[in-house]
């Protein structure tokens, strides 16, 4: 064999085994692995809110808003005597965002003769004592034996009296956290709504004359 055929031989060999051991290989790739889909994120449960205790007594005012034509109807006082009186059970409802502020309250000795710090009967009787029910008009401001003062009359039959027999909104000391967190209730009043003596003019501001106030024991059933 001539040199010439010999090195053709020689090239063709060389490129036969590049071929196959190139054939024999897997090409490279520029594709990243494929990662498993991540399914989105499962959006949580809308949790309904929490039902107001007073909210039955919330949906009676609406209505005495309506019964007795009350031109300011922004806001009303909710006094829940469903809840003993160590509860901060008075409270001033925004109608407009549903936002509340609450305060302890008072009923009267002639409602709980044992003083239970529960309301067990309303009256409307005079020198009953008692707390009475149903829907009240705020009226005037005024300055007397227990400081200041918001006078209320009585728009249902059970609480008709409540302006001759002077239930009003007023300051007392017996209605205080401190008197709360000593005796574990507050202090009975002759029938009015007290409060305590440094919340009457920020209550008071906040009802104004001619605003609704709506007190009764409604069963939460």
């Amino acid at each position: 064999m001539d040199r010439r055929n010999f090195t053709k031989l020689a090239l063709g060999g060389f490129a036969l085994t590049f071929l196959s051991d190139s054939i024999g290989r897997a090409a490279p790739s520029n594709i990243p692995d494929a990662k498993p889909a991540t399914p989105p994120p499962v959006p949580p449960m809308p949790r309904a809110a929490p039902l107001k205790p007073y909210a039955a007594l919330l949906e009676r005012a609406k209505t005495a808003l309506d019964t007795h034509d009350f031109a300011l109807r922004d806001r009303v006082a909710i006094a829940d005597f469903n809840a003993p009186s160590r509860d901060l059970r008075l409270h001033v409802v925004d109608l407009m965002n549903g936002q509340a502020l609450s305060y302890l309250v008072a009923h009267g000795r002639g409602s709980d003769p044992e003083h239970s710090g529960w309301v067990h009967r309303f009256s409307n009787e005079f020198e009953s004592l008692a707390s009475c029910a149903g829907a009240f008009r705020t009226g005037e401001s005024y300055f007397g034996q227990h400081g200041q003062a918001m006078r209320l009359m009585g728009l249902d039959p059970q609480n008709c009296n409540a302006e001759p027999r002077a239930i009003v909104v007023h300051g007392a000391d017996y209605v205080t956290e401190d008197h709360v967190a000593t005796w574990g209730k507050c202090g009975r009043s002759e029938g009015c709504f007290a409060v305590a003596p440094h919340i009457v003019p920020q209550l008071l501001g906040l009802l104004g004359t001619g605003r609704l106030l709506y007190a009764d024991k409604v069963s939460a059933a």
